[in-house]
């Protein structure tokens, strides 16, 4: 973390935060992608909360993670913009389905982009949730107090996005084995 560049950009200096921007752009617009579908609208995402945290960079206190602080706000735009776009659709409580124990969610020949691709093609709420939790690491009662909806609903929606993975998964090796 540099603490100096930081500094800086609470002093507004325009050059430190076109620095920081570069610094962390990159990360941050692979991160909104994963919860915005459009290209387009990923960067918009991104330029709002770059805007956010340029705004609000007094506000960290050097304590933590800097690049945390930073996805936490770019978490909540594209949050904001799903919602905006009423397309953040969460299913009302419904039984959590059980995950079949020894189930095996990778395949050899996956590869990191083939399954960003499958969980970027998964409906607005399940990607959401799995986003959060998989992979921003929150738990199910952050999830649910930053969604407005109960824990259960969070668990559902994981477990149906997994469900939905899985299914894709082996589609996807089912017509990998039929091109070879």
């Amino acid at each position: 973390m540099d603490i100096d560049l930081i500094e800086s950009c609470k002093r507004g200096n325009r050059l430190s935060q076109q620095q920081l921007y570069n610094q962390y752009a990159a990360k941050m617009l692979a991160l909104c992608r994963r919860y915005v579908p459009g290209s387009a609208e990923a960067e918009d995402v991104l330029i709002r909360g770059f805007l956010t945290v340029f705004e609000r960079i007094g506000q960290f206190r050097n304590e933590g993670s800097f690049e945390g602080w930073i996805r936490r706000i770019m978490v909540n735009e594209a949050l904001g913009f799903l919602r905006k776009q009423k397309s953040l659709f969460l299913y009302s409580e419904i039984e959590v389905a059980g995950i079949e124990a020894g189930t095996s969610y990778t395949d050899s020949s996956l590869h990191t982009e083939d399954l960003l691709n499958l969980v970027a093609s998964l409906p607005d709420g399940y990607r959401t949730v799995f986003n959060l939790y998989a992979i921003e690491g929150y738990s199910h009662k952050e999830i649910a107090e930053m969604l407005g909806v109960s824990e259960a609903t969070s668990k559902s929606q994981l477990s149906r996005a997994r469900e939905l993975l899985r299914n894709k998964i082996c589609q996807s090796g089912a017509a990998a084995t039929k091109k070879n």
